[in-house]
């Protein structure tokens, strides 16, 4: 489950990059500011991911350390 959670995480950040980099060409405002939301979208995205990662991290130390007991 949490080396899914990387790849995803790390997708999700190589599509905001993706979604960046195309802003920056983009001459149209309205086109441009529509690549900036969908990079925040996509940022937005991966800290939930990393959230969840974080929390499985942390509810699974107890219960790891139950095991070794």
């Amino acid at each position: 489950m949490l080396q899914l959670l990387s790849k995803e995480i790390a997708e999700c950040y190589r599509r905001a990059g993706d979604a960046r980099d195309r802003a920056e060409r983009e001459c149209d405002i309205i086109v441009k500011q529509d690549f900036l939301d969908m990079e925040q979208r996509w940022l937005s995205l991966a800290h939930s991911y990393e959230f969840t990662e974080r929390l499985l991290n942390f509810t699974d130390q107890p219960r790891e350390k139950a095991a070794r007991s």
